[in-house]
């Protein structure tokens, strides 16, 4: 099943069969939670960015002082 699919489903649900929507149902579950999982591991990789910027900038701020 595609996006496309999907799409379809979304647009015609009171005339899906079951099984349509269960895959369907199926698929967004499994992709929420990928999505949920990037937001998160790249909310950490943000967050060890920002402490390391933080920790150049401060030497360099001791530097130029």
């Amino acid at each position: 099943m595609n996006p496309k699919d999907i799409e379809n489903v979304v647009k015609n649900v009171k005339d899906q069969p079951n099984t349509k929507l269960v895959e369907s149902r199926d698929l967004l579950l499994t992709e929420f939670n990928k999505t949920k999982e990037l937001i998160v591991d790249l909310t950490r990789h943000l967050d060890a960015v920002e402490v390391s910027y933080e920790v150049i900038n401060e030497e360099i701020g001791k530097r130029t002082t």
